[in-house]
């Protein structure tokens, strides 16, 4: 019996974990799930240093999910 080393290609994930950071100029960041094909993500979340809600922009990639 003869035995070999087969090496498998490891799929790429769909999802990708982001930060957002606050564009109210605060620092205040969250993460969030995005997917690989989709564009940079934008939301509106709320801010609990200005306590309202601000627009979020996506600032880099943490890890892949």
């Amino acid at each position: 019996m003869f035995l070999t080393c087969v090496n498998f290609a490891k799929s790429k994930s769909k999802t990708l974990l982001v930060q957002m950071m606050s564009a109210a100029g605060t620092g205040y960041t969250c993460n969030a799930k995005r997917s690989r094909l989709r564009d940079k993500l934008v939301l509106r979340k709320y801010d609990p240093i200005v306590k309202q809600h601000v627009l979020f922009f996506e600032k880099k990639k943490v890890r892949t999910l």
